[in-house]
């Protein structure tokens, strides 16, 4: 497997975890998003829509990372990433869309550079992204308060960690008081001690800044 993703990349990191929880080996190909490097033509030939990640596995190319993590479930099922019961799996795909949809999109690097030139100033750019990750977070905080036993869901490390992971990474380095959030802070301290998440940080990743 070949994997095309950018270091500080949060979606990217998503499916780090995943391929490290279910040790799956593959190759790294970086795209420094910083310089433009994912608008090369040889990548939207590959991706079309010029973001990271995708992944090339089983002579297929796969893009966005809530597809490629749902893929890799049921390519490789064990470990799994999703609970045993329906009803169990639709509440952790529903934590997953906090981030992935309501969280991620409205901080994204484009989304950041389109603010800069409207002509918010830093302080605006950080307050837009704490008051969505702010947003996002209560309404997961309870939910991993409710059913986490020592992560975010349950006993074992699952895909709603894939997620809440990378997303607190974000917050972290913008700043964003994540002191009402005392269950997911535990949830992914408890996360980023096992090697899986070490393997799959940022500051691991050989394209990472100095």
């Amino acid at each position: 497997m070949i994997l095309h993703g950018y270091w500080r990349s949060s979606a990217a990191y998503r499916v780090r975890i995943a391929l490290a929880i279910k040790g799956l080996a593959y190759q790294q190909v970086t795209h420094d998003l910083r310089t433009g490097e994912h608008r090369a033509a040889a990548y939207r030939a590959l991706n079309p829509q010029a973001r990271v990640p995708t992944l090339e596995a089983d002579g297929r190319v796969l893009t966005q990372s809530p597809a490629i993590l749902e893929w890799l479930e049921e390519r490789w099922p064990e470990p799994a990433l999703l609970p045993a019961s329906a009803a169990d799996r639709a509440a952790v795909r529903a934590m997953c869309a906090t981030v992935a949809c309501d969280i991620h999109p409205l901080n994204n690097l484009a989304v950041q550079q389109g603010l800069r030139a409207m002509g918010a100033e830093e302080e605006a750019v950080a307050a837009w992204i704490a008051r969505w990750i702010g947003e996002g977070f209560a309404a997961i905080e309870p939910v991993v308060a409710a059913h986490g036993a020592g992560f975010a869901w349950g006993e074992m490390p699952g895909l709603a960690d894939c997620y809440l992971v990378p997303q607190v990474y974000n917050a972290e380095r913008f700043e964003v008081d994540l002191s009402p959030f005392p269950a997911l802070m535990a949830a992914v301290a408890r996360a980023r001690a096992l090697p899986a998440f070490q393997a799959a940080h940022p500051d691991r990743q050989p394209d990472a800044a100095p």
